[in-house]
């Protein structure tokens, strides 16, 4: 019953297919926890043409292939390549371009409420007295004149011959 001074030494030997096997679920299952962590910030798929990858750019064809190192050389450069930029694009430019469209969709919201809404609203109650008065001025004499211009030339017969 008194301190034991013995250590153990244990390891696992595993091939490097069973490791692959073996940490696949575990890395599903962290891969799953932090995307859905993550907030979905295009909910409504407005940017879904711009999901842009290495495949979707660079293609070779079954006959033309560059070396292995070349083609993952290549992904990787461009993968970098579009993350630093984007970020520093945006670390640059998102609150500037923020503030604008802001200030762009205010101004347009302002003139839609206060302006063009009223005006429609006026127009729509104006239309029905509108009418009345324009079907009584067409009745009064733009009717009379095409009856009797279309009885005066209803008379009118034309015959045509041939020379």
């Amino acid at each position: 019953m008194g301190l034991e001074r013995e250590k153990s030494d244990s390891s696992v030997i595993m091939d490097q297919d069973e490791f692959n096997r073996a940490i696949e679920p575990m890395l599903s299952k962290k891969a799953r926890s932090a995307c859905a962590a993550e907030p979905d910030r295009d909910p409504s798929d407005v940017n879904a043409h711009l999901k842009v990858g290495f495949d979707d750019i660079i293609a070779e064809p079954g006959s033309a292939h560059s070396f292995d190192t070349v083609w993952i050389g290549s992904h990787a450069a461009f993968e970098l390549v579009k993350f630093i930029f984007y970020r520093v694009l945006t670390t640059l430019l998102a609150v500037p371009v923020a503030f604008i469209l802001g200030l762009v969709f205010a101004v347009l919201s302002c003139i839609h409420i206060w302006l063009v809404t009223p005006l429609i609203r006026s127009f729509v109650m104006l239309l029905p007295p509108a009418r009345v008065v324009w079907r009584s001025l067409t009745d009064t004499f733009v009717t009379p004149l095409f009856l009797s211009v279309g009885k005066s030339l209803s008379s009118v017969r034309v015959k045509t011959t041939e020379y």
